[in-house]
């Protein structure tokens, strides 16, 4: 019985066709944007330098955040604090109204209500100083990535214009930020309650214990 065999051709290039090939690689590795940033001096220079202050950028941002992450943890701290000391408080300032005599209690009300406004606006402003801590490095952080965006951004044109980049050419970002000051400036108010809503919160809650140690102690 005969058999059949599958015949495959296999074509090997000439010494002229492999030439070719080979002197249409090395051109267009000739040509390629990073072979022409390694040949000059300035624009391989400018590359280092952009890779190296990209790379503090992005220490710089991964330092705010977790700067961020501590004022947070410290101001969350503060506000378990705050409402740890008001219900202890107003939980002696009951047992006290019922062991007192009742007269002597109310008369002298003020006394424990003094105290628990003094210590929770203490409390108040440490949250307050934190809250402004925060919002100060969430700015700064902003600007570094915008900042850290835009240096990406001259980064890529620079390896993909190679040679033909221009060497006096920065990043800007001051443009983005000039069209958002005027929306800044319009919501200014609204931003800073919504910044500020811990506090107001706190402030809101203190006005209520204030005379609530009057209706505790004299009710």
């Amino acid at each position: 019985m005969a058999e059949s065999r599958d015949t495959h051709v296999v074509e090997i290039p000439t010494d002229g066709e492999s030439s070719n090939f080979a002197s249409s690689a090395f051109a267009a590795i000739a040509h390629h944007p990073l072979t022409e940033i390694s040949e000059s001096p300035g624009h391989l220079l400018l590359l280092k330098l952009w890779q190296r202050e990209e790379d503090l950028h992005g220490r710089r941002t991964a330092a705010l955040e977790s700067r961020m992450d501590r004022i947070k943890g410290e101001a969350f701290q503060l506000c378990c604090l705050f409402f740890a000391f008001h219900g202890i408080f107003l939980t002696l300032l009951f047992a006290a109204s019922v062991v007192e005599h009742e007269r002597r209690a109310c008369k002298n009300w003020w006394v424990p209500s003094s105290l628990s406004l003094a210590t929770s606006l203490v409390l108040v402003c440490a949250v307050q100083m934190g809250i402004c801590r925060y919002w100060k490095v969430e700015r700064r952080l902003q600007r570094e990535r915008g900042e850290g965006r835009a240096l990406a951004r001259c980064i890529m044109e620079l390896r993909m214009k190679g040679a033909s980049f221009d060497l006096s050419k920065e990043p800007q970002v001051a443009t983005k930020r000039m069209k958002s000051s005027s929306v800044e400036i319009k919501w200014r108010p609204l931003r800073w309650c919504s910044e500020n809503l811990i506090t107001m919160a706190l402030l809101g809650f203190t006005g209520l214990v204030f005379p609530a140690c009057k209706f505790i102690l004299c009710g």
